[in-house]
Formats: structure tokens, C-alpha cells, sequence
């Protein structure tokens, strides 16, 4: 029989009776519950190998955009801002930063535990289903197995949901998908009023790709059909 893993969460935030409540909560949900005041003591934390990070934005010193953007490179599992900012400009940049969610104070218990074992499921089917294929495209490699990306034989730097974007398309080369599906395919939540995010993450992979392309070579990889989304070009 397979033994049991208990899933870790790491909730990170700098009032003390919102840790409290949130620990306490979670914990009672079945979690293993770790909890740290402030972005230092979540980067000791980190160590301790948290399968989902609840981060607060608005902390004193580093904040969490900052904290986010520290750790995305080297920490793979998701990250669900908690914050009472509610600028769409807001949730750009930290979507920008690496997040995988945002969650809006006040909000629902029971809102943030179906956002936390929606984001884990996925994980856990993502992982049971990986993908060893190696596929090209003229300078173009995309290892799924792997996860990483590479033009010309130089590794490109994207971010978690930025390859879930490029490994959907990529995927399915020639099929449009519009910003709504893509947004609910990636993000598994309501899409409405969200495709300005797909915008932003289909760009910055654009430019990436760019930048670590030969001069001369300015193919299109993620091509846009107008009025309707994006595709992969065939």
C-alpha cells in the first residue's frame, strides 16, 4: 500500500490573528500547516518543502509581489495571493510575479479551501501524467517532461503558468483557443473579466522567445487570430 502524504501548506501573512485563523482552518481541513510572519522567516520555511504557498501581499519590508518574485524560479508548486487589493492592475502584477491565484479579503473559508485543493488536484494530476515527449519547432524545443523550453539550444526562463500556456498550445498545434478558455484551462476559475491576464502572460512569452532568438528570426510561435484567441503555429 502506498503510504499517505500529508499535504503541506505554507501561509504567510503579518497578522497575527489572520495566521491564527487561517492555521487553524486549514489545519482542521487536514493540512499540515506552516506559518511565517514575514517573507524572511517564509524563505527558512520554504526549506520544509510547502506544496502550496497562501501569501499575503501588503507585508512590511518585502512585500509578497517581491517574495514572489524571489522564489518562483526554484519554488514549482502554487501560489494563491490573499490581499485587499482590487485593481485589475493589481492582479497583473501579480500574475506578472509568478502567482497562480489571487484571492480577495475579505473572503470565504470555504472559497480558499476549494481554491486550495482545486490548485493541488491539479498538481497532482499534472505530475501523475507528465509528459517525456521532447517536441521541435524549427528553433524551437519544448521538453514537456522536463517542463522547459529552449530556442537554439539556450534554455528560455518562463515562469510556471507561462509554460502551462506554451505546453496547452503547443500541444494542440493549429487548434485557436480564446482568452476565456485558456484562462479557465490554466487558471481553473470563472474567466470573466480575466483575458487581459492571458495577454499579459501570451506577450511576455512572446518577448522571451524573441530575446533568446537569433537575429533574422522572427517567427510567430504563438500566432493571434483576431477577434478570437491564440494558437500554436503548425
Amino acid at each position: 500500500m502506498a503510504e499517505y502524504k500529508q499535504q503541506r501548506l505554507l501561509v504567510v501573512d503579518d497578522e497575527p490573528d489572520i495566521l491564527t485563523m487561517l492555521a487553524g482552518f486549514l489545519r482542521d481541513c487536514g493540512y499540515l500547516v506552516l506559518t511565517a510572519g514575514n517573507a524572511e522567516e517564509a524563505l527558512g520555511k520554504l526549506a520544509k518543502q510547502p506544496d502550496c504557498l497562501l501569501l499575503d501581499i501588503q507585508m512590511p519590508g518585502q512585500d509578497g509581489l517581491q517574495l514572489c518574485r524571489q522564489i518562483r524560479d526554484y519554488f514549482a508548486g502554487p501560489i494563491i495571493f490573499l490581499t485587499a487589493r482590487i485593481e485589475e492592475t493589481d492582479k497583473l502584477q501579480g500574475f506578472a510575479a509568478g502567482a497562480d491565484d489571487y484571492i480577495v479579503k475579505p473572503f470565504s473559508l470555504r472559497e480558499l479551501k476549494a481554491r486550495v485543493q482545486a490548485h493541488l488536484r491539479r498538481e497532482a494530476r499534472h505530475a501523475a501524467g507528465a509528459r517525456t515527449q521532447i517536441n521541435f519547432y524549427g528553433d524551437l524545443t519544448v521538453d514537456f517532461g522536463q517542463r522547459c523550453l529552449f530556442c537554439q539550444g539556450r534554455e528560455i526562463n518562463l515562469t510556471k503558468k507561462e509554460f502551462d500556456i506554451v505546453e496547452l498550445l503547443a500541444q494542440n498545434p493549429g487548434q485557436v483557443f480564446d482568452k476565456e478558455r485558456i484562462y479557465e484551462r490554466i487558471w481553473g476559475w470563472d474567466s470573466e473579466g480575466e483575458s487581459s491576464v492571458v495577454a499579459e502572460h501570451i506577450r511576455r512569452i512572446r518577448a522571451k522567445i524573441a530575446a533568446a532568438a537569433t537575429s533574422g528570426n522572427n517567427r510567430q510561435y504563438i500566432e493571434t487570430v483576431w477577434g478570437v484567441g491564440y494558437k500554436w503555429a503548425k
